[in-house]
């Protein structure tokens, strides 16, 4: 079952469990999507991928409304988008530790040499591309290129 059709599912399940706001902020999120691949000139079909960066941003960005809010002195409103984040973010997959990150990083150059790869700061792109898939969105870009950079160092 893709994301997509996951987020579907729970639309009819918070229906019937009469949880209004995990169905509006599901609906929402799946409006965006929707949004998201009927713009441009072709409709696509969005990937896991492409949903899991989708909902990043939609959770970051109810959180900073939450912040918003908190220095607006609007509590009630701050607490009711922290509660649409927590609810998109279950849908993500657990965050990486810096150490499984650096784990990651160091497999991949090993396995770079192995292929006979000589890897310096030039090969920063090639390092970067497999480390970034592994990755997928579950720790920060910034950090982990610096990673990247310290081990090519």
């Amino acid at each position: 079952m893709t994301l997509k059709e996951q987020l579907q599912a729970d639309v009819k399940a918070h229906m019937k469990a009469g949880n209004r706001t995990a169905l509006m902020t599901v609906r929402n999120v799946l409006g965006e999507i929707e949004t998201r691949e009927k713009s441009g000139k072709t409709p696509v079909e969005l990937d896991d991928v492409q949903v899991l960066a989708l909902l990043q941003k939609e959770a970051a960005k109810r959180r900073d409304t939450a912040g918003i809010y908190l220095d607006a002195g609007e509590e009630e409103r701050a607490t009711a988008e922290i509660t649409e984040a927590e609810i998109i973010e279950a849908y993500l997959p657990a965050p990486l530790t810096a150490a499984d990150v650096e784990t990651i990083v160091d497999d991949v150059i090993t396995e770079l040499k192995a292929a006979g790869t000589e890897l310096s700061m030039r090969q920063m792109g090639a390092v970067m591309k497999p480390v970034t898939a592994k990755v997928a969105g579950r720790f920060d870009g910034k950090a982990v290129s610096e990673i990247v950079r310290s081990r090519l160092a």
